[in-house]
């Protein structure tokens, strides 16, 4: 016979993690040795945000300079719009 009784049953025993899944049932993964997560949801070495918060960085397109460049370009194709109407 296999070990496999050994092995499953501290695996059945320990903490599960506390996240929830889209269904909104409870992950149930085992949580990683002293966290409350399993390595898929944060429980992992290196998981997380990382320093600074480089995912949270601006990219400059909703920037006031940004936003009012484009209202100057709009007029202005509104302007060349108008004088292109008028000439037909």
């Amino acid at each position: 016979m296999s070990g496999h009784i050994q092995t499953t049953g501290p695996m059945l025993a320990s903490r599960r993690c506390g996240a929830r899944t889209r269904c909104g049932s409870s992950c149930r993964a085992p949580a990683v040795r002293g966290k409350t997560r399993c390595r898929m949801h944060g429980g992992a070495k290196g998981s997380g945000a990382p320093r600074a918060n480089r995912n949270a960085r601006k990219h400059g397109l909703f920037t006031r300079q940004a936003i009012a460049e484009r209202r100057q370009i709009r007029a202005l194709l509104g302007d060349v719009r108008r004088m292109l109407e008028g000439m037909k």
